[in-house]
């Protein structure tokens, strides 16, 4: 890679670069928006479900090709004229995000049991309001 190059390229993305100026021009323009028929629609109709983003904290490539495939889908049933929806969803990552937070805790040389019912559900809910509100492909 040439030297220039290489010096100005950042380490790591930072989509606050690029996409708030994008996605404001698609506000503006809107470029978001998906008429609601209040009959059946005379167009073809397109729904896939977002699966959402797991709290777990450990997302990975595959998420991100998951999504990616996802949302060219939706957008090319909309350039062919379908009415189209990509709806989001909400956390199932309950087993997964209980793992994570005994493996935390297992650090902490305590364990689920000690902690007791209700301050390990307390200790679930505060882990997911830390990873729950991460940027979908966040590496947090």
């Amino acid at each position: 890679m040439p030297q220039d190059l290489q010096k100005s390229l950042p380490k790591a993305y930072d989509p606050t670069a690029i996409e708030d100026r994008w996605a404001e021009y698609w506000v503006r323009e809107h470029l978001f928006d998906q008429p609601s028929p209040e009959t059946a629609p005379a167009e073809p109709v397109f729904t896939i479900l977002l699966p959402p983003p797991n709290v777990t904290g450990r997302l990975h490539m595959g998420h991100m090709l998951n999504q990616t495939e996802m949302d060219i889908l939706t957008r090319w049933r909309r350039m062919c004229g379908d009415l189209a929806l990509w709806l989001p969803g909400t956390d199932h990552a309950g087993i997964a995000t209980q793992m994570m937070v005994e493996r935390q805790l297992a650090d902490e040389g305590k364990t689920r049991q000690e902690l007791g019912r209700e301050a390990f559900v307390e200790r679930v809910w505060e882990w997911k309001r830390h990873y729950g509100a991460a940027a979908p492909f966040s590496t947090k």
